[in-house]
C-alpha cells in the first residue's frame, strides 16, 4: 500500500459493517435513558437486517441488558458483535475511525476528538479508536493517529476525492488556521483532491459547531440531499437559504452543477425551553438501505421520500430518532460505518 492511492470511500460503497456504542448510566443520557435505548434498539434491528453490527459495550453486565433487549426486537444476533471498552458517550461518527483505503487495504485515520472543541469531557472516546485496534477488532489495518481536532460528522466525501466541510465547524477547533491551511491538512490526511467549503448553515441546539453531516450530504450520481427551510418566518430561513445557494453554486470535478435535493423542515421541537436539531440530512446509508430519521412530525413521509429518491435502489427504512436530538444529534451522528473488506 502506498499513501498516494489511499483515498476516503463514499458511504454508499459496499460496508463491512456498522459501529454503534451502547448507552448507559454513566454517559449523558442517563436522564433518559429508557427513551434513547428505544431508538437504539431499533437502529440495530434495522441494520441487522441488512449488515453487520459492532456494538461497544462498557462491561459484561451492559453486553447481556443489551443482548436481551435486541433479542425481544427481533434483531439478528448473529450479525451483531460486542466489543467491552470504556467510553464517554455514544456519539461515534466523532469519536470512530474515519477509514481510508486501497483496494484491500486500509487505515484507520484517528484524529484527535476533544468533545466538540473542549465543550465536553472526551479522554475516554479519544482513546476507542486505539481500543477497538487493540481488541483486534480491524485485524491488520494500520492505524495512523493524527494530531489534528477533527470528528467524522465535520466532513462529507464523494468518494471520489471531493470532500465537502463547514468552516464554522472547522474554524472553531482551528482559529489559529486559515482556510488554506485547513485544506492542504484534510488533502494531505484524508488524501483528497479538492476541499470544497459551507459559510453557510447551522441549526440551532446543535452543538457542533454546524456539522455537515446535519446540512448537507453527498449521494451517489453527483447529487447533493441537503436541509432546507421554506418557513419565512423560522430563525433559519434566511441562513439555510444562503446554504442553499452556496450549493447550487458548487459544481463538479467536470465543471457540472450537482443535483440538489432539498429535504422538508420539521416544525420546531422544544424540550424544556430549548430547540432541538431535527436534521433529517442525518441519515445512515447501509448496504441496501438508507435509513432516515423520523421525528413524529407530518414531514417525516416526505424527507424519506426524497432521499429514497436520491438514493435509488435501496430500501427506506424510518428509525425514530426523538429522543437522539435531546442530546443534540440524529441518526447518523451515533453511527460509523466500515468499509467491505476491513473485518
Amino acid at each position: 500500500m502506498t499513501d498516494s492511492t489511499l483515498r476516503l470511500p463514499a458511504e454508499w460503497e459496499p460496508q463491512a459493517a456498522v459501529l454503534i456504542a451502547w448507552p448507559h448510566a454513566g454517559t449523558d443520557w442517563a436522564e433518559r435513558l429508557d427513551g434513547v435505548e428505544s431508538t437504539y434498539v431499533a437502529l440495530a434491528a434495522a441494520i441487522t437486517r441488512f449488515q453487520s453490527l459492532i456494538i461497544v459495550v462498557a462491561d459484561e453486565a451492559l453486553r447481556t441488558h443489551a443482548s436481551t433487549k435486541l433479542q425481544a426486537a427481533g434483531a439478528d444476533l448473529a450479525r451483531i458483535r460486542f466489543v467491552e471498552l470504556p467510553y464517554d458517550d455514544t456519539w461515534l461518527r466523532d469519536s470512530g475511525p474515519i477509514t481510508l483505503r486501497d483496494g484491500t487495504h486500509f487505515q484507520l485515520t484517528d484524529f484527535r476528538f476533544t468533545g466538540w472543541g473542549g465543550k465536553f469531557g472526551a479522554e475516554q472516546d479519544d482513546a476507542l479508536i486505539a481500543g477497538l485496534v487493540d481488541a483486534g477488532v480491524f485485524g491488520s489495518a494500520a492505524h495512523k493517529r493524527v494530531d489534528w481536532a477533527l470528528e467524522g460528522g465535520g466532513i462529507e466525501s464523494d468518494g471520489d476525492g471531493t470532500v465537502l466541510t463547514t468552516w464554522r465547524c472547522l474554524v472553531q477547533r482551528h482559529p489559529e488556521q486559515s482556510r488554506e491551511e485547513m485544506s492542504a491538512i484534510l488533502r494531505e490526511n484524508l488524501h483528497a483532491k479538492r476541499v470544497l467549503w459551507l459559510d453557510y448553515g447551522y441549526l440551532e441546539g446543535d452543538d457542533t459547531d454546524a456539522h455537515i453531516d446535519t446540512l448537507a450530504r453527498f449521494a451517489p450520481g453527483d447529487r447533493i440531499v441537503y436541509q432546507a427551510c421554506s418557513d419565512v418566518s423560522d430563525v433559519h430561513h434566511d441562513e439555510l437559504q444562503r446554504m442553499g445557494a452556496e450549493l447550487a453554486a458548487l459544481r463538479t470535478p467536470e465543471g457540472k452543477p450537482y443535483t440538489l435535493y432539498p429535504l422538508p423542515w420539521a416544525k420546531p421541537i422544544i424540550d424544556e425551553g430549548r430547540r432541538l436539531a431535527a436534521s433529517y440530512a442525518n441519515y445512515l446509508i447501509v448496504n441496501g438501505a438508507v435509513l432516515v430519521p423520523a421525528y413524529g412530525d407530518a414531514a417525516d413521509d416526505e424527507a424519506a421520500r426524497i432521499i429514497g429518491e436520491a438514493h435509488p435502489g435501496r430500501h427506506v427504512v424510518q428509525v425514530p430518532c426523538r429522543p437522539l436530538i435531546w442530546q443534540n444529534g440524529s441518526l447518523h451522528c451515533i453511527t460509523m460505518q466500515l468499509p467491505a473488506g476491513l473485518i
